[in-house]
C-alpha cells in the first residue's frame, strides 16, 4: 500500500503551492514546519480512518467530531508508532527535527525573524504565527487544514489544531492569553482569543510585511511628505522624539487645524525630526482594517496619521471617538481633527498640537508657485487675501485652471477659486438684482455706502502693505443697515455685492436658530468656518432676531441665550469677509455689537426727490408710463422704496390682461396705492389723492 503523500512531493515544502517563498529565513523555516506537520497529520489521519474501517481514499474522510476527539487517546500509541515506522511519516519527522536558523541582527525590520527576536517569541509561538500565516499566502493550504480539522468548511487554523500538530501540547497554553504579544501587537487576528476553536489569521497587510519587509507601502497606506515645520511647532517635534524613544505602548498626539490645513504633513514634519517616516491611510482603508494598518506601521518603524473620522463611532449619538485599537503597540499615532469637539473620547489630559493656518505670505507664495504666469501676478495678492485656502486647496484650484491650456482671465481665476464654496442649508446664495446707480439714498447715506465699497477694495492693501493685518487679525468688515421696512437695506446689500463682485449669502434663521441648547452655536460655527475660507458677504436680515440684547440671568434659558450672543460677538470680530446686518429695530440690538461694527448706515424714509427717482426707476423697461403723474405720486405719498415697488408691481398685475397694451395709467396705480395703504394699516384722506379722489373714494366704497 502506497501512501498518497509520497516523498517525491516534499522538496522544500515552505507551502503547498509551488513557488511560494518569503525573503526571510525564519519565515521560511517555520512555514516549512507548518507544512511538514500538516502533511504528517494528514498521513496519520489517512491511516487512522483505515484502522477505523474506512475505505481507501486519497484523503481521510470526515468522521463524527466527538468520535474523533475520543479516539485521540485511543490511537495515541499507534500514532507515535506510525510516525517512527511509516516511511513517509518518518521522513517528515526527520525534516521537522531540523534545527531552526539562529536569530541574527541581520533580519530586516518588520520581517518574521525581526518580530520573533523583538518579541522574544518561543518556538511554539513562532509556530502558531506561521500556522496562522500560511493560509493567507497559500491558496492550496485551506483544504489540507480542513481535512486536519475534520470539517470541509473550516479552512482556517485554530489553537486546537496547533496543539495537535505541536509535539508538546502543554506549551500551547502560552499562546492562550488575550494579552499575548502576538495579539497585543495585532500580528494575530482572532474573534475570541480564549477559545480553542476560534479561527486564527494574520491580517493581509501584516502578512505582506512579515514576508516582504522593506517593500513599498501597501496601497492602503501612503507616505506623507513633511511640510516645513512652523516656528511654534518645534516643542511638539521634541515631544514626538521623546515619545518615539519609549516603547511602553501607543503614544497619541492629536492635531487641530482648519479644514484643509496640512495636518498630516505637519505630523510628518514632527516625526521627521526624530528620523521617522509617517504613513497615512488611503481612501481604500476602512475602519474595520484599522488594526492591521497600525500593526503595519509599527512593523515598518513608521508613525501613523489618522483623520479623527476613522475613529468616530457611527452608532454613537454624541459623536465621540473610540479609543484606537492595539493600545499596547509601541507606535506614534497622530490624530487630526478640524475642531476640538471632534477629539472627545481621546482623553482630556492629552496635549493637542494646534496647526496654524497658512498666512497671507504663505498663501501668496503657494499661488505664485502654482500660477507662475506673469500676467496673473497683479491678481495674486488679492486672491491670497480673498481666499484663505490651504496649500492642498490652492493646488487643486490651480490644477483645474491648468486644464484650460492658457492663462485664465481674472473672472475665470476668481470663479474657479469660489467653485467649492458651499454654506449648505444655513445660508442661501442671492443673485444681485440691483446696481449702485439704482440706490435712491440721501447724500450722507450714499457717501457711507461709497466708503464701505472703497474699504473693501482697499482691505488687501491696508492689511498687507500698510501692516494692519496683525493688529486686526486679518479681520474683515461689518456694517449695520438700520431703518424702516422698505427703505432699501436689502437692495443696498445686493448693489454692494454686485459692485464688489462678491457672492452674497442670506442667512436662513430657520436653519441657524435651534431651540436645543448649544445647537445654535454649532450651526453658527459651521457657517462662519466655511465663510471664513473665502471672501463673501453674509447678509443677516432681521438681525435683531440673532443679535438681541443680553439680559439679566434669571434662569438657564437666559444664561444660554447670553452664551449664544457672546459667541456671535466673538465670531463676528474674527470674521474675515463682509458681514451686513439689517434691522428695523436698531434699539433691540446688543450695544456690544454696535461697538464692533465698522459702518452704521441709517436708511431714512425717502424724501420727495428720492421718491420721484424711485417711482421712475420702478417702472419695468418696455412699459409705457407716460400717463402717470410721477411728481404728484412722489409729493403726496410718503412711501418707502419697497412699498413703491410693491404698488407698481400690483398695478402691473391688474393691467396685464390678455391683449392689453403694456402701459400703466393713473386709475390702476391709485387703486394699488389704496390697497398698499390698507395693507400698512395707514390712514389716508381723499384730499391726499387730489384730482384722483373720486377713484380712491370708489375703491373705498367697494371695500
Amino acid at each position: 500500500m502506497t501512501n498518497p503523500l509520497g516523498t517525491h512531493a516534499l522538496a522544500d515544502p515552505v507551502a503547498f503551492l509551488p513557488g511560494i517563498h518569503g525573503q526571510d529565513a525564519q519565515a521560511g523555516h517555520w512555514l516549512a514546519q507548518v507544512t511538514l506537520r500538516l502533511r504528517r497529520e494528514v498521513c496519520w489521519l489517512w491511516r487512522e480512518r483505515l484502522l477505523q474501517g474506512g475505505g481507501e481514499s486519497p484523503l481521510p474522510p470526515p468522521v463524527d467530531g466527538a468520535l474523533a476527539a475520543l479516539d485521540l487517546l485511543r490511537y495515541d500509541r499507534d500514532k507515535r508508532a506510525f510516525f517512527s515506522e511509516d516511511v513517509t511519516a518518518r521522513y517528515l519527522s526527520e525534516r521537522i527535527a531540523s534545527a531552526a536558523p539562529a536569530d541574527g541582527d541581520q533580519a530586516p525590520r518588520g520581517s518574521f525573524g525581526w518580530v520573533a527576536r523583538e518579541l522574544e517569541l518561543a518556538p511554539v509561538e513562532r509556530f502558531v504565527l506561521a500556522l496562522a500565516l500560511l493560509p493567507g499566502i497559500d491558496s492550496a493550504a485551506g483544504p489540507v487544514i480542513a481535512s486536519c480539522l475534520n470539517d470541509p468548511t473550516r479552512t482556517r487554523p485554530n489553537l486546537a489544531l496547533a496543539q495537535r500538530l505541536w509535539d508538546e501540547p502543554d506549551e500551547l497554553l502560552l499562546c492562550f492569553d488575550p494579552a499575548h504579544p502576538l495579539l497585543r501587537h495585532g500580528l494575530l487576528s482572532t474573534a475570541q482569543p480564549h477559545d480553542w476553536q476560534t479561527a486564527l489569521a494574520v491580517p493581509a497587510l501584516v502578512a505582506r510585511e512579515l514576508l516582504f519587509p522593506g517593500s513599498e507601502p501597501p496601497a492602503a497606506l501612503q507616505r506623507v511628505s513633511p511640510t516645513p515645520l512652523a516656528e511654534g511647532l518645534a516643542p511638539a517635534a521634541a515631544r514626538v522624539r521623546a515619545a518615539l524613544s519609549r516603547s511602553n505602548g501607543m503614544q497619541l498626539l492629536p492635531l487641530l487645524g482648519a479644514p484643509g490645513a496640512p495636518l498630516a504633513e505637519t505630523a510628518a514634519a514632527c516625526a521627521a525630526r526624530a528620523g521617522v517616516e509617517t504613513l497615512q491611510p488611503s481612501a481604500a482603508l476602512h475602519r474595520e482594517h484599522l488594526a492591521e494598518a497600525l500593526c503595519t506601521s509599527w512593523l515598518r518603524g513608521c508613525a501613523l496619521y489618522l483623520p479623527a473620522s476613522l475613529l468616530a463611532d457611527p452608532t454613537a449619538h454624541d459623536g465621540g471617538l473610540d479609543a484606537p485599537p492595539l493600545p499596547g503597540l509601541p507606535l506614534m499615532l497622530f490624530i487630526g481633527a478640524h475642531e476640538r469637539n471632534a477629539l472627545r473620547g481621546l482623553g482630556e489630559t492629552l496635549p493637542v498640537l494646534a496647526v496654524p493656518a497658512a498666512d497671507h505670505a504663505q498663501r501668496l507664495a503657494c499661488w505664485r508657485q502654482h500660477l507662475p504666469a506673469r500676467e496673473l501676478e497683479p491678481l495674486l495678492p488679492e486672491l491670497a487675501r480673498r481666499f484663505r485656502y490651504e496649500r492642498s486647496a490652492i493646488a487643486r484650484v490651480a490644477g483645474e485652471l491648468a486644464a484650460l491650456g492658457r492663462v485664465p482671465s481674472a473672472a475665470e481665476l476668481f470663479a474657479a477659486a469660489r467653485a467649492d464654496l458651499d454654506l449648505g442649508t444655513l445660508a442661501q446664495p442671492v443673485t444681485p438684482r440691483f446696481g449702485r446707480a439704482e440706490l435712491m439714498l440721501p447724500p450722507p447715506q450714499a457717501a457711507q455706502i461709497d466708503e464701505l465699497v472703497a474699504a473693501m477694495h482697499n482691505l488687501t492693501r491696508v492689511h498687507y502693505d500698510w501692516g494692519t493685518a496683525r493688529a486686526w487679525s486679518e479681520g474683515g468688515l461689518s456694517a449695520l443697515f438700520a431703518g424702516p421696512p422698505g427703505t432699501g437695506k436689502t437692495m443696498a446689500a445686493e448693489a454692494i455685492a454686485a459692485d464688489l463682485d462678491l457672492p452674497l449669502y442670506r442667512i436662513d434663521l430657520s436653519q441657524v436658530v435651534n431651540k436645543y441648547i448649544g445647537e445654535t452655536e454649532k450651526n453658527l460655527r459651521r457657517l462662519f468656518d466655511v465663510a471664513d475660507s473665502a471672501d463673501l458677504i453674509l447678509f443677516f436680515d432681521e438681525a435683531d432676531a440673532l443679535f438681541g440684547k443680553r439680559t439679566e440671568v434669571k434662569d438657564a434659558h437666559d444664561r444660554y441665550a447670553n452664551l449664544e450672543i457672546s459667541y456671535l460677538l466673538e465670531r463676528m470680530e474674527r470674521f474675515k469677509g463682509l458681514a451686513i446686518l439689517a434691522t428695523n429695530r436698531r434699539k433691540d440690538l446688543d450695544e456690544a455689537f454696535l461697538r464692533r461694527l465698522r459702518f452704521l448706515v441709517e436708511f431714512p424714509m425717502p424724501g420727495a426727490e428720492e421718491r420721484l427717482r424711485i417711482w421712475r426707476g420702478a417702472i419695468p423697461a418696455g412699459v409705457d408710463a407716460s400717463a402717470l403723474d410721477f411728481d404728484f405720486l412722489a409729493q403726496r405719498f410718503a412711501l418707502a422704496g419697497g412699498h413703491i415697488r410693491s404698488v407698481v408691481f400690483n398695478a402691473c398685475l391688474q393691467s396685464a390682461t390678455e391683449g392689453a397694451p403694456r402701459r400703466l395709467d393713473m386709475p390702476v396705480v391709485v387703486r394699488a396705492l389704496q390697497r398698499e395703504y390698507d395693507k400698512l394699516d395707514r390712514a389716508s384722506s381723499l384730499d391726499q389723492f387730489g384730482p384722483y379722489a373720486a377713484l380712491a373714494a370708489t375703491h373705498r366704497t367697494r371695500r
